[in-house]
């Protein structure tokens, strides 16, 4: 029992956890969010909910979203690279969608990267759903985003 992993554990995201969540964002996207984004985000946005996974002590992830009328639309989720394919992202987006649900939501959105083959698998298994594309999202590539909705509710 002693060699046993910590279990993942959640909290809000705060600004004494910056460092590592911008390690975590700065390995993860190629144009990563400043720590300026991030401390506007959770200090500021009233429509802004973010979390962090912790092992232990240290930040293995981190996921947002904005809260607008009766959606959820996730802004960010990465998972530190030596610990992705361990759930963290899904269990961070279960985190979200019950957040979002108490909050009212009826159903989340995102973008992503066409390209990002990882991430769409994820958003795919935690049931959301292609529903377009919107041209030339991403600035810094001039790639596409997917566009995908998932319904909170069980009965749709």
């Amino acid at each position: 029992m002693d060699n046993m992993k910590p279990a993942i554990r959640f909290k809000r995201m705060s600004k004494s956890y910056l460092d590592d969540v911008l390690e975590i964002e700065n390995m993860s996207f190629p144009t990563p969010w400043s720590r300026m984004a991030f401390s506007h985000e959770i200090g500021n946005n009233d429509f802004a909910y973010y979390i962090i996974a912790l092992e232990g002590d240290k930040v293995v992830g981190y996921a947002g979203m904005w809260i607008i009328l009766d959606e959820g639309h996730v802004t960010t989720l990465a998972v530190h690279p030596s610990q992705r394919r361990k759930r963290i992202g899904g269990a961070l987006l279960c985190e979200l969608f019950k957040e979002a649900t108490r909050r009212g939501c009826v159903k989340m959105t995102l973008e992503v990267r066409p390209s990002n083959f990882a991430a769409l698998k994820l958003y795919e298994n935690t049931g959301f759903v292609s529903h377009g594309v919107r041209p030339g999202y991403y600035s810094d590539t001039g790639e596409d985003a997917v566009i995908m909705w998932k319904n909170l509710r069980n009965d749709t």
